[in-house]
């Protein structure tokens, strides 16, 4: 299925040290009415399972991810955008928008990809089975299957049949992180799969904080 992707990159005066979770709260707390910049009601429901707006922060510059009506929200309220106030304030110096609409969908071709910011792909379930293997090949292959199932949720959350079976291959890091103030097992490195992804699309949790951020390597033949 195509779908309108919008990417919003937001120059600022000076280099950012706040985080994603910082950007999403200023803005979701400056437009209230829009539920979709922030993803939940007010009674902590969520409205989309799969974010339509996303939140990074790469290279020092943040990059909002906006999919469908998140992407014309984001068009629209770009131009209001001057300053953004954080854990201080931060001046826009430079607004740069890149549309285009992404195929997303189960591909024939194996497609390389990696993560440009760490994944939180386990849960409370699957990391107690993930502690308890005593090799890093039967910890891998966890890994492996809940990667797939990270893209099968986003395929549901967006509407896309996989009618496929999905195998990941992958080359991943562990490191510890912080979200939501709890210190969690993340991992960077990079996966192979058919899938079209596009770049800057989230997997896991945290995905409209910034984690998991995922960007496609094109293999030289």
């Amino acid at each position: 299925m195509k779908y309108k992707i919008l990417n919003l990159i937001l120059k600022t005066d000076e280099k950012l040290t706040a985080t994603p979770a910082k950007v999403r709260g200023f803005i979701g707390n400056s437009y209230p009415e829009n539920p979709i910049l922030h993803n939940h009601y007010s009674n902590d429901k969520f409205l989309y399972s799969y974010p339509y707006v996303q939140y990074k922060i790469i290279n020092g510059e943040i990059v909002i991810v906006a999919i469908d009506e998140g992407a014309e929200l984001i068009k629209k309220i770009a131009p209001e955008l001057s300053n953004l106030n954080l854990d201080k304030e931060y001046k826009i110096t430079e607004k740069i928008i890149h549309e285009k609409e992404f195929d997303i969908k189960p591909s024939s071709d194996e497609k390389h990809y990696k993560f440009l910011t760490p994944w939180l792909g386990l849960n409370q379930n699957n990391y107690q089975k993930y502690i308890s293997c005593d090799s890093w090949k039967d910890k891998k292959e966890i890994l492996n299957r809940v990667l797939v199932g990270n893209l099968l949720s986003m395929s549901k959350g967006l509407g896309i049949i996989v009618n496929k079976r999905l195998y990941a291959k992958t080359h991943f890091e562990e490191k510890i992180v912080e979200y939501k103030g709890v210190k969690m097992n993340a991992f960077t490195g990079e996966f192979k799969v058919h899938y079209d992804i596009p770049d800057y699309f989230g997997l896991g949790k945290g995905v409209s904080q910034g984690f998991g951020c995922v960007k496609q390597i094109i293999d030289e033949e």
